[in-house]
């Protein structure tokens, strides 16, 4: 059987490296053709010289030029900016696209793939949060199958799967509550990007460990379920369940409700899409129930995590309102991140600049980037 084509915007990442660990412990199955990724060209070359793609893009033209130098004689394309990411996105031998680069720098890219027919395992956020209704229209008219690589969607998904769609009576997303679950509203002010960035449970980049503490990264996912499965805000329930085994449940009309369980590793969500919902053996960690009792449940405290909510509310406007939200709360992240800002500013800077925005209920692609440029630009500490 002929091995599967990969392609992965955003190989150097959290996502993107666990993804090529996927593919090394299946070697019969994958084929690499093209990898994308901002810097980090140590690294870089270090996959370029074990998988071998076709085409590798960077973001500057002085990193592609260090590459060409590095690689020296090689089979290897190297592209760089937008250009190389659209084409590492739309390769003609690419089957699946891994869209793992943080921001909606990957939105216009897997736009391409999905008119050229190929396959998304879903990592980006953004991707969904700012143009959900746009991408899942565009799957639907290329009969494009969008994977999550999420283990909160794929644990949905898997629960889903053999179902009657319309026996759905509720999805219910699960949170770990990061690492301020306990802490009291007076101590979150004093909140430091160095604690906010110590998650118990998930190692992961700077910007979704941010979003995981004030559980914007949880209202990102409440947006990408509505997309991803079809389902109405008023269906979606988020929990708090700190042991991070349960990964998501879905509550059937019946009352029975599916729940997934899985050791806290990416890795199993990432194989399940590869192999478009197959099952394989692995060396994943695997789960001992008795060893991970107990496993609790709880309310999300709502005056802890106002993100939640503002998600929330910008999934029920819909158009632009949800890029405006993760564009105006990847800018307040940054802020927080270099010191000029407080952890509780920035639900109070991206809520402020959600209720400024006027909204574009049908908006087109440039409708979209055109208010995401508007809410970073209008996200100021001085506010």
């Amino acid at each position: 059987m002929a091995k599967k084509a990969v392609s992965i915007l955003g190989s150097t990442g959290s996502i993107g490296r666990q993804t090529l660990e996927v593919i090394s412990s299946f070697p019969g199955k994958f084929n690499v053709i093209t990898l994308a990724a901002k810097g980090n060209l140590k690294l870089l070359e270090e996959q370029i010289r074990k998988f071998s793609p076709q085409l590798v893009s960077v973001a500057r033209e002085e990193d592609a030029a260090e590459l060409v130098k590095r690689m020296g004689r090689t089979r290897t394309t190297i592209y760089f900016g937008d250009e190389g990411l659209r084409k590492a996105a739309s390769h003609e031998r690419g089957g699946i696209l891994v869209a793992a680069i943080p921001g909606s720098r990957a939105l216009l890219p897997t736009l391409d793939a999905i008119s050229a027919g190929k396959s998304i395992a879903l990592a980006s956020k953004e991707i969904l949060v700012s143009a959900g209704s746009i991408v899942m229209k565009a799957a639907a008219a290329s009969n494009v199958r969008i994977l999550p690589l999420d283990s909160e969607h794929s644990a949905i998904a898997q629960c889903l799967k053999g179902e009657n769609d319309k026996k759905v009576k509720k999805i219910i997303l699960t949170a770990s509550g990061g690492p301020f679950l306990r802490k009291t509203a007076k101590e979150l002010r004093d909140v430091t990007p160095l604690q906010a960035l110590a998650h118990p449970t998930w190692q992961m980049g700077k910007k979704v460990t941010i979003d995981s503490a004030t559980l914007m990264n949880k209202g990102f996912e409440v947006i990408e379920a509505h997309h991803l499965f079809g389902i109405d805000y008023s269906q979606i329930d988020v929990l708090i369940h700190t042991q991070s085994i349960v990964h998501s449940m879905v509550e059937f009309v019946d009352g029975s409700v599916i729940a997934q369980l899985s050791s806290p590793d990416m890795k199993l969500a990432i194989q399940y899409a590869l192999l478009n919902y197959d099952r394989a053996e692995n060396n994943w960690k695997k789960l001992d129930l008795a060893a991970s009792s107990p496993l609790t449940f709880e309310k999300v405290p709502a005056e802890k995590f106002p993100c939640l909510e503002l998600a929330f509310e910008a999934g029920r406007r819909g158009g632009t309102a949800p890029a405006v939200l993760g564009a105006s709360d990847e800018a307040a992240v940054e802020l927080f991140l270099s010191g000029k800002i407080g952890y509780e500013d920035i639900p109070k800077l991206a809520g402020q600049v959600l209720e400024k925005h006027k909204i574009i209920a049908h908006p087109k692609i440039e409708d979209i980037i055109e208010a995401e440029e508007w809410a970073k630009r209008s996200v100021s500490p001085s506010q």
